[in-house]
């Protein structure tokens, strides 16, 4: 089979047709594949850990997260400069309802602090941001919910995720670092 023969082939057109319809055939799947390309996401995946009061592992766990539309909308502003305010902080909370793309807020949030942000490579240079968070834990918990926010309490939520419960113990540590990739 000659070659035209094989592209027609590939591109699912009759044998009849012209130059001109290959090639308008082939910029069309250019250009879809370019706009595909220019499309900007963010993915994040959580790693949990849990540690007693004498520094042994309890738990440890890594987990997919959802990107909010709150959180997108802010990112977008964050972009261009039309909004302030980074997302800084990660919260924990209680709540056991699945995380929805609408949700602003952890169903039942339980403490909330300040982590250490950073940026570190995945597929390109910096293109993944970091959050490093460490919570001391004084009371019990079953955490079931994790978030990150730009706002010591309010805010907007960039990122929420649900999972089984992590049984927490006065004195326990539970760290979390959270990356997310733009890509």
């Amino acid at each position: 089979m000659d070659l035209r023969r094989k592209l027609i082939k590939a591109l699912g057109l009759r044998d009849e047709a012209t130059d001109e319809e290959i090639v308008k055939v082939i910029l069309s799947k250019l250009k879809a594949r370019n706009e595909a390309n220019d499309r900007l996401t963010l993915r994040g995946e959580i790693e949990i850990w849990v540690y007693d009061k004498s520094g042994r592992l309890k738990d440890h766990r890594r987990i997919k997260n959802l990107i909010v539309n709150a959180g997108k909308a802010q990112v977008a502003g964050l972009i261009n400069g039309s909004v302030s305010g980074a997302f800084t902080y990660v919260a924990i909370g209680t709540g056991t309802t699945a995380p929805s793309a609408s949700d602003t807020a952890l169903e039942n949030e339980v403490m909330r602090v300040s982590a250490t942000v950073g940026r570190t490579t995945t597929s390109v240079t910096n293109d993944t941001a970091t959050w490093d968070a460490t919570f001391n834990i004084t009371a019990s918990y079953a955490i079931t919910e994790a978030g990150i926010f730009n706002a010591s309490s309010g805010g907007t939520m960039l990122a929420r995720q649900t999972f089984s419960a992590l049984n927490l113990s006065s004195g326990d540590t539970l760290k979390i670092s959270w990356k997310i990739q733009v890509s």
